[in-house]
């Protein structure tokens, strides 16, 4: 099977960069130095333009700091999405969010994500790494799934996804195809692989920055060939 590369990034260029390298899809943000959040229209647009197949995934956060959101701030990133949504795309490339929401006990805030969810439409979601910060991951997978989600974002709750080895082989186990696991943390061409052989992930996910903060197409083609052993590609 497949092992499906997902490059975060937050330069337009980056996006034909990674495509060219050999990226199934990108994780478009802004202001990563701080964790990430919603990039402008403009900026979507841009990328959109400059892409002819590769997958896209927006990432739809009001705010750094925490994921405990205010109603306001809910309904700033409904219409972020439904912006964005709205917004002109090459034939067959499909677009995609990035949402998270916890409550104050730092579970999932099911209530908040329902109304992501919606403005989201048949467009593929994902939970971003506040799922890391859940106290039980189980629960909260589990949450995921029955919202309709296709894919969780996690270093299984470890620093790396080299020290969450086992946990991201349990949520793997516990998802049974329902929901994907895209693993994240560290990601790189040395452990790349043994990450997908010790957990059974079909996804996994990673910054390919050099100084300056643009994307190397080095790093894309160096976990792309590292992947190929794996997932029987030529």
């Amino acid at each position: 099977m497949t092992t499906l590369l997902e490059i975060c990034l937050e330069d337009v260029a980056g996006a034909a960069v990674a495509e060219r390298a050999g990226a199934d899809r990108i994780e478009l943000c802004t202001d990563l130095a701080r964790g990430g959040t919603t990039p402008s229209i403009d900026r979507v647009a841009s990328v959109l333009a400059s892409i002819d197949r590769v997958g896209v995934q927006v990432l739809v956060r009001a705010r750094p700091g925490d994921f405990v959101y205010s109603a306001a701030e809910i309904d700033a990133m409904v219409r972020d999405i439904e912006a964005i949504e709205a917004l002109t795309r090459p034939p067959g490339v499909t677009v995609g969010f990035v949402i998270g929401a916890l409550n104050g006990n730092d579970r999932v805030d099911v209530p908040a994500l329902t109304r992501l969810r919606i403005a989201c439409g048949p467009a593929p979601v994902t939970f971003h790494r506040a799922f890391d910060v859940v106290p039980d991951r189980r629960s909260a997978l589990e949450a995921l799934i029955g919202l309709g989600l296709d894919r969780v974002l996690t270093s299984g709750g470890a620093p790396t996804a080299e020290a969450g080895l086992d946990e991201l082989g349990a949520l793997v186990e516990q998802a049974q195809e329902r929901i994907s696991i895209l693993a994240a943390g560290s990601v790189r061409a040395h452990n790349v692989a043994e990450v997908v052989r010790r957990t059974g992930v079909s996804e996994v996910h990673l910054r390919a920055d050099q100084p300056g903060g643009s994307t190397s197409a080095e790093v894309v083609r160096a976990v792309r060939s590292a992947l190929d052993p794996t997932t029987g590609m030529s």
